[in-house]
């Protein structure tokens, strides 16, 4: 039996899953860390949900992985990656996330956790490449 000081983990226990969190700005009402469901939790679907307008005014991104043990903030990566795939599409930045994409950051290669989540998704392309050289 589980002692009293036990509380369940909303940390989801799938081996080897970097989740990542978007915290949105509301205004007068303050920022919160947005509610999502278990299965759209990973990078391409946070990128896809930025640039689609689901979000009002993001202010950070952060990623986490459990089973590695790590977590990062890892807005400026997400920010250049959704500036990168406007200029891809000749399309501007929605209004929904300039704030977010302009916002001056440090410059730093992206991380190698942001590059395996972009991986993973385009499946061996040579995107992480192209990144290696920023």
């Amino acid at each position: 039996m589980r002692g009293s000081d036990w509380t369940p983990s909303i940390v989801p226990n799938d081996q080897d899953q970097t989740v990542y969190l978007v915290a949105d700005d509301f205004g007068k009402i303050g920022r919160a860390w947005r509610e999502t469901d278990y299965e759209t939790t990973d990078l391409e679907t946070t990128i896809q949900d930025l640039l689609s307008g689901q979000y009002n005014n993001p202010i950070r991104v952060i990623a986490f992985n459990t089973a590695e043990g790590w977590s990062k903030d890892v807005s400026e990566d997400v920010a250049r990656e959704l500036r990168r795939r406007c200029d891809l599409q000749l399309r501007d930045v929605p209004s929904t996330i300039q704030g977010f994409c302009r916002t001056p950051r440090r410059k730093r290669p992206p991380s190698a956790h942001f590059l395996a989540g972009l991986d993973s998704h385009f499946c061996g392309t040579r995107l992480s490449r192209r990144y290696a050289q920023v």
